[in-house]
């Protein structure tokens, strides 16, 4: 991802070309244009502006995502007082935790339990609050062994993200700054593809003398073609992670998530959601499963067998893994048991019960999810850091760290090489129309897709035309 200014020669500094051969009297015949040769100035050109405009966010969006990978573990630290406790000889029933939370919060009505999924861990009681904000609960941290309360704190999500996860993560999404503030991060996720793919194009062809210099940084005393090479090779390794990131964030985002949305359920890849009504038979599995970690009020209920038979009856069904979440019935709903376990090998398979005998009303498997739908609920997981747990952390981190560096060496360059003029106007023209007509259906088709892409290159053409008009007005002055 380089922000470079062809429109000067190079200089011996920068040069890779091997020196000439001793003349011969025979002068070679011209080379015939290459389809890379034709369309390289007017990629140069897209990755320049892009470069310099949209780094910005990209930077923003690098900087808060990094948090956001370190804040899984700055969360166990800054409140291991409520998600941890010393192991006992035995725990006490669900049931009865359930029962000590409510006590410590009477205002609040009980809609999940989490239970700790090692020893030492806290259960999680979640509640609807009004003092909450919306689409959070309010988790109460039970000891399982002693029944003592640890803490009441917000909860956020399917990942249980606690407040200072939650901030971070709202920084990440819209800079706090509700639905507006979510056109930043669509924009850097819609070009992040774009730079990153055509940087590793330009790095991948640029003449070297070898092919080691494609993969290893060079040495030597700071000057704009070490930067180059630092900015290239890690570009190199880090351009697949990008790209992932870019995509995976889009299929959330404001407007282009709807359309992919859109796409995925017309070829069938709709995620698939378990039947939990109560009375009915199951009907099959349609629609989406959402991933949000707003709060449903549960509704009175008749005959209930209780949170502990519940998840008896789900382990003889076939959910053992230990990290489970149990939703409590509502409003004509029966007991919801699901796995959560996202290291790998995945465990997310959930099951419905009557709560009146602990009867299976439907069973959903990961296995049987299409396709499409487990590639997305991976990459969303992988996206925010709970697929893999750690390694995952730990490789968003290095991502979002090397996008800084990139930004970083990016502006040096231009800096360097100022004022950094991109390619000569009109390099569109070079391009054969075989590959021109193509590429511009295949660009309006995106565009139409991911819509904050194509109103930012519109916004570019404006900006790269009326600076050819001034600078056509200055020389016609003179």
């Amino acid at each position: 991802m380089t922000i470079d200014d062809p429109a000067r020669p190079e200089t011996p500094e920068t040069s890779e070309t091997p020196e000439a051969p001793p003349s011969d009297p025979t002068p070679p015949a011209p080379r015939k244009p290459t389809t890379w040769s034709a369309l390289r100035p007017l990629l140069l050109r897209l990755h320049f502006y892009a470069g310099v405009l949209v780094a910005p966010f990209l930077l923003v969006a690098a900087l808060s995502g990094l948090l956001y990978a370190l804040s899984f573990q700055a969360e166990k630290v800054v409140y291991a007082h409520e998600l941890e406790v010393p192991v006992g000889d035995a725990t006490l029933p669900l049931s009865r935790q359930v029962d000590i939370a409510r006590a410590a919060n009477p205002d609040g009505t009980v809609t999940a339990v989490w239970p700790g999924a090692e020893p030492g861990a806290t259960t999680r009681v979640l509640m609807a609050d009004p003092d909450v904000p919306e689409d959070t609960s309010l988790a109460v941290f039970v000891d399982p062994y002693t029944g003592e309360v640890r803490g009441q704190l917000p909860s956020y999500g399917g990942s249980g993200a606690l407040p200072l996860r939650t901030w971070i993560d709202g920084l990440h999404r819209d800079l706090h700054l509700g639905e507006f503030g979510r056109n930043y991060s669509e924009l850097a996720a819609s070009w992040l593809w774009v730079i990153a793919l055509g940087g590793l194009l330009l790095w991948i062809g640029r003449r070297r003398k070898n092919r080691r210099a494609l993969f290893v940084p060079e040495g030597g005393p700071a000057s704009r073609r070490r930067t180059l090479s630092w900015h290239g090779s890690v570009g190199l390794w880090a351009a697949a992670g990008l790209v992932l990131l870019s995509a995976t964030g889009l299929t959330w985002s404001r407007y282009a998530g709807e359309n992919i949305g859109a796409v995925q359920d017309g070829l069938g890849g709709a995620t698939p959601v378990l039947t939990a009504t109560v009375g009915d038979a199951p009907t099959g599995h349609e629609g989406h499963e959402g991933h949000g970690g707003g709060a449903t009020v549960p509704a009175a209920q008749g005959a209930d067998v209780g949170v502990d038979e519940a998840v008896g009856a789900a382990r003889a069904a076939g959910i053992d893994s230990p990290r489970i979440s149990v939703v409590l019935p509502a409003d004509g709903k029966g007991y919801v048991v699901k796995e959560t376990d996202t290291q790998f090998p995945l465990e997310l398979d959930s099951v419905a019960l009557d709560p009146a005998d602990g009867r299976v009303l439907d069973r959903l498997a990961f296995a049987d999810y299409p396709l499409l739908a487990k590639l997305t609920r991976i990459g969303i997981d992988a996206h925010t850091g709970v697929f893999l747990g750690l390694f995952n952390q730990l490789l968003l981190a290095a991502l979002a760290l090397a996008l800084v560096l990139l930004v970083l060496w990016g502006y040096r360059m231009w800096w360097l090489r100022r004022p950094g003029r991109p390619a000569a106007r009109g390099a569109w023209r070079k391009v054969p129309v075989t590959l021109l007509l193509p590429l511009a259906a295949a660009t309006l088709l995106v565009a139409r897709f991911v819509p904050l892409l194509g109103i930012s290159l519109l916004l570019f053409l404006a900006v790269d035309l009326a600076l050819a008009l001034t600078a056509k007005a200055r020389t016609r002055a003179r």
